[in-house]
């Protein structure tokens, strides 16, 4: 499967990419057609910090309070803060960084966290937006818990309709014929093509 696989660079730094992987792939919400694979930036410091300053630039003139991270994007989380905090409409504001339970997804806040919501103006970051499914889920939780979603931030973002505008440094341009499936209508499984891997938010593991 990773013989498949090969490299993209965003187009405003280098410092920035991503591997794909083309095959059948079993998430969550749905089946997807390639693996996006993006522990670089999850977990290497250069690269979330790169990664963190394409996406802040897209937030410099929007008031962020909170920023609320899920897919083990906490690293990049703490970086767009740190970015924000030094330049534009968000300079030295002390910027929180946090990442809620999730249950049946549903986004669950502790008593102790709600000072960082209530009131306040969120930034929601995940590492891919393919269905919407999870984005809705947690603005609906800011709204919920008494915040304003003002936007989202993902790495990659694939054909979906959210309740907030998405940014994202790689998506469909990147990878044009890149396709996400309901499972009940996904035309790999009827064409019996096997599922490569199950692909979650700490990465994949191949199903042999």
């Amino acid at each position: 499967m990773e013989a498949r696989a090969y490299e993209i660079f965003s187009r405003i730094s280098q410092e920035v990419s991503v591997k794909i992987i083309p095959g059948h792939f079993a998430t969550k919400h749905s089946h997807i057609n390639y693996c996006v694979d993006m522990t670089k930036i999850k977990s290497e410091m250069d690269a979330a910090k790169a990664a963190a300053k394409i996406l802040a630039a897209e937030y410099n003139g929007e008031p962020i309070d909170t920023i609320i991270t899920v897919d083990r994007m906490k690293m990049v989380g703490a970086f767009i803060a740190e970015e924000l905090s030094n330049t534009g409409i968000n300079w030295r504001q002390n910027i929180a960084v946090i990442t809620p339970e999730i249950t049946d997804g549903k986004m669950i806040l502790r008593d102790n966290f709600l000072q960082y919501v209530k009131n306040k103006r969120v930034l929601v970051l995940m590492a891919s937006a393919t269905t919407g499914t999870t984005i809705n889920s947690l603005v609906y939780g800011i709204e919920y818990y008494g915040g304003e979603a003002v936007g989202a931030a993902a790495l990659f973002l694939g054909d979906c309709k959210c309740k907030v505008e998405i940014k994202a440094p790689f998506g469909l341009s990147d990878v044009p014929d890149y396709l996400s499936y309901n499972v009940a209508d996904c035309p790999l499984c009827k064409r019996g093509v096997k599922v490569d891997a199950v692909v979650n938010s700490y990465g994949y593991s191949k199903i042999i």
